[in-house]
């Protein structure tokens, strides 16, 4: 009988690509796990890794087991929620992990809705970045999760993890009122008029800077950052006091200051998906099958710009 944390790493390296990597997401030392990876190479008497200097590769015979790991995972995933549909109504903890500019309008009613419907459940909200919100998945230490992806930008979603559109969040061009592209009547901002104003995004290397970096230069150019911070919040503020420009989520402009406008751009198609996200089986289980039930009952979280 293989050992079933065993596979698990073994496709976490599959996925994750380093020992190093797979040690971080579980918690454990790196020696730790080429131990544990050894060891399965003993019980399947198989050639899993081939091993050299200090990196580590899967063998063809480890990508064939790795693969097959997840229909294992799943199939005990499916297994424990059919042992679980039998008790009855949903109840117990229920252990969701958020994006941040989400909590608020996304996350607060979903647990009222479900709180509301199931009196049993007690949800447990985690604030968690999509990629934070994956390990979170694959080390069982949340159930569900409410994450994006950019449209712009090829983010394969991670293994042994299945997700379900919720809504579509458009990028919106923040501007203040007195800028020459912030149009009274609300007419979309192509991107090329913004070409020459200060900017301000997230940081190189996220998933929001990338999107946005992405997009400027498909619109024909790169561009001026004057600032860049990861917090929505700290953007609008800073566009509100030096008149830069920023290219944000429309659900992160709720509530601007009577000084900036957000606009509509023209390419209509740049937005991001927002989804849930659980671990590959677990969607049968009654208490994460209640909470997709719900949030796929949410209302559209993000209005219309304010003209």
């Amino acid at each position: 009988m293989l050992d079933v944390r065993r596979l698990v790493l073994l496709r976490d390296l599959a996925a994750h690509g380093t020992v190093t990597a797979v040690a971080e997401l579980h918690g454990v030392t790196p020696s730790a796990v080429s131990q544990q990876l050894r060891l399965l190479e003993e019980e399947t008497r198989a050639e899993l890794l081939e091993r050299s200097g200090r990196s580590v590769y899967l063998t063809a015979a480890g990508h064939r087991l790795a693969e097959d790991t997840e229909q294992v995972l799943a199939a005990l995933e499916q297994a424990r929620a059919r042992l679980r549909a039998g008790s009855g109504e949903p109840a117990g903890p229920l252990h969701l992990a958020c994006f941040p500019s989400a909590l608020a309008s996304l996350a607060v009613p979903l647990g009222a809705a479900l709180e509301g419907t199931h009196r049993g459940l007690e949800l447990h909200i985690t604030e968690a970045e999509p990629e934070a919100a994956a390990r979170l998945l694959l080390q069982r230490r949340v159930d569900v999760a409410l994450v994006y992806r950019y449209t712009n930008l090829a983010a394969p979603r991670p293994a042994g993890i299945e997700t379900r559109l919720l809504q579509t969040d458009p990028l919106v061009a923040v501007l203040r009122d007195d800028h020459p592209a912030a149009d009274p009547a609300g007419a979309p901002v192509d991107l090329r008029e913004l070409a020459d104003t200060g900017w301000i995004t997230a940081p190189p290397r996220t998933a929001c800077g990338d999107a946005v970096l992405q997009a400027c230069r498909s619109a024909g150019f790169t561009p001026r950052v004057r600032h860049t911070c990861t917090d929505f919040s700290a953007m609008v503020a800073l566009a509100a006091g030096g008149g830069h420009t920023a290219l944000i989520p429309r659900l992160a402009t709720r509530g601007l200051p009577p000084n900036l406008t957000a606009r509509p751009v023209t390419d209509r198609g740049l937005a991001r998906t927002i989804e849930t996200a659980v671990r590959q089986g677990t969607a049968h289980q009654p208490a994460v099958a209640a909470c997709l039930a719900a949030a796929a009952l949410l209302p559209e979280a993000s209005g219309p710009p304010r003209s």
